[in-house]
């Protein structure tokens, strides 16, 4: 199992979204190296749901990829503001993961706060310039985000 942060405006798209959703498709990703991330995601792996251009920003909830990545079906839509139509639909541009909620964290852990937890300190979070929505997360930073939230998942402890 792998872990990952996926950034989201609460305004666009919040946790609470995704649990009123039960699964959303995590699509409108335009930047490559995020897209090459997606990617990489596999069913089981978990997430954690940042909230991000908010006051405080933070981490709000723990999702699990339901399903590998497919082409973005936003990239074909003209109606879209994440149409693509340089993208070929026989050589998709863009990908998405679909995700489901596993758990609200019991409060917000901010950006402040995991600027202070040893783990994240050379993440792309907490680096300056870095903008990524997407993007893998150690075991350590899972379980460093989850201790500070003070949430017990049990099965989403990294392995020893």
């Amino acid at each position: 199992m792998r872990y990952w942060l996926l950034k989201s405006e609460p305004d666009v798209f919040a946790y609470s979204d995704l649990e009123r959703a039960g699964t959303e498709p995590w699509n409108g990703v335009r930047n490559y190296q995020a897209r090459n991330l997606l990617r990489e995601m596999a069913v089981g792996d978990l997430c954690l749901f940042y909230h991000s251009n908010a006051a405080p920003p933070g981490l709000a909830g723990v999702a699990r990829v339901t399903g590998a990545a497919v082409p973005d079906d936003l990239q074909f839509d003209p109606a879209s503001p994440y149409y693509d139509p340089r993208s070929d639909p026989a050589a998709p541009r863009w990908s998405m993961v679909q995700v489901a909620p596993v758990a609200a964290l019991p409060r917000l852990v901010s950006l402040t706060e995991l600027r202070g937890l040893p783990a994240w300190q050379d993440s792309p979070l907490t680096r300056k310039g870095s903008r990524l929505s997407v993007f893998e997360v150690t075991p350590e930073q899972f379980a460093g985000a989850l201790a500070a939230a003070e949430l017990d998942l049990p099965d989403a402890r990294p392995a020893d």
